[in-house]
């Protein structure tokens, strides 16, 4: 049975920024990315936030001693409107005594099966993803 759905609600509060609401939870969306993340920001952010949880949650569930994890975006634009991504670069740092073919595995049923930011993506981006683990 699928889960409520998604709703988010922008109020225009000056210029180009908006406070954006989701359930019990708020951010402000600034078109110049000082006030807040800018829309494209945000949704950097909900790719390496959708993969990163997935791999905590995979690596945790499989009882690996997994001490930290974080992850680092590069994405290029496309030069002219609608300046969508076009690539998009996901590196993981892995601290912990977690076996590379764990993390390596993690990070593939993430991107194959359970990060719904990047299903909805359109899928002709050019996406890798590395990952390194520190002792």
């Amino acid at each position: 049975m699928p889960g409520p759905p998604t709703t988010a609600e922008l109020v225009w509060t000056r210029d180009l920024q908006f406070e954006a609401r989701s359930g019990q939870t708020s951010l402000t969306i600034d078109s110049r990315g000082v006030a807040g993340p800018s829309p494209i920001d945000a949704l950097a952010f909900a790719l390496a936030g959708c993969m990163a949880v997935d791999v905590v949650d995979i690596l945790t569930k499989g009882r690996h001693a997994l001490g930290a994890l974080s992850a680092e975006l590069a994405a290029e634009r496309a030069p002219e409107p609608p300046r969508r991504f076009l690539t998009v670069q996901l590196h993981f740092r892995v601290t912990g005594d977690v076996p590379e073919a764990a993390v390596e595995r993690a990070i593939q049923l993430s991107r194959d099966r359970y990060c719904s930011v990047w299903h909805t993506l359109r899928q002709e981006i050019a996406f890798t993803t590395t990952f390194e683990v520190r002792r």
